[in-house]
């Protein structure tokens, strides 16, 4: 017979509790923490602080939890402040070039533990979405971006009639958060998970005429 560890005590201790009555989601949301906690470790670069939820995510998590969407005054709340920590591209330009933006949206790697902090991520984007049609293997969670920046009339971004689109979609890349609240798409700007000039390439692979997105 195996002998209980220390490290499963608290679970333990969590479940007793619960037995006395039917478990709140407050009570599976506690458990699952403990859980997480547990089974976790700091490894390479990937630290247990990327288990702690900040004030929007544990807004939202609880919401979901309860089948019912976020109060729309905390939802708008959130997007305003999320907007705040957009910040525009140092040298005013938002395109790079499309070439490396598919490298990019191509490249899952990045942030495990295995990985070198001083390795550059990719963006990981054909994991939810479909981009260029050459590329037959991706996810579906997010929307197909395939002709993105043709759909929407951006024949030359850096024209005054495109601005919105291209400020639009530096917003999205940036912090998703900013145009819904509970977006599960990850916030790559504000994460740090690309940095300014790798988003740009992004851009450019959306917005760019000349990209494949958009032939």
């Amino acid at each position: 017979m195996k002998h209980t560890t220390w490290t499963t005590l608290p679970i333990l201790a969590v479940l007793l509790v619960a037995c006395g009555s039917a478990p709140t989601p407050a009570d599976h949301d506690r458990m699952a923490a403990e859980m997480f906690k547990t089974s976790f470790q700091d490894k390479g670069i990937a630290k247990l602080d990327r288990l702690d939820q900040d004030e929007a995510n544990r807004l939202c998590s609880a919401a979901d939890t309860a089948g019912r969407p976020l109060d729309e005054k905390l939802a708008r709340a959130i997007e305003a402040a999320s907007l705040k920590t957009i910040p525009l591209p140092a040298d005013g330009r938002f395109l790079g070039d499309w070439k490396q933006g598919e490298a990019l949206a191509q490249s899952g790697r990045g942030l495990t533990w295995t990985d070198d902090a001083k390795t550059a991520n990719g963006g990981n984007c054909y994991n939810c979405h479909q981009i260029s049609k050459e590329e037959i293997s991706f996810g579906t969670l997010g929307p197909s971006l395939y002709n993105y920046g043709k759909l929407r009339g951006v024949s030359d971004p850096h024209a005054a009639a495109s601005q919105a689109i291209v400020g639009y979609t530096w917003g999205k890349l940036w912090n998703a958060r900013a145009y819904n609240a509970c977006s599960q798409m990850p916030r790559v700007g504000h994460a740090g998970i690309l940095n300014e000039q790798q988003l740009k390439h992004i851009m450019a692979l959306l917005l760019d005429p000349q990209s494949p997105v958009n032939r």
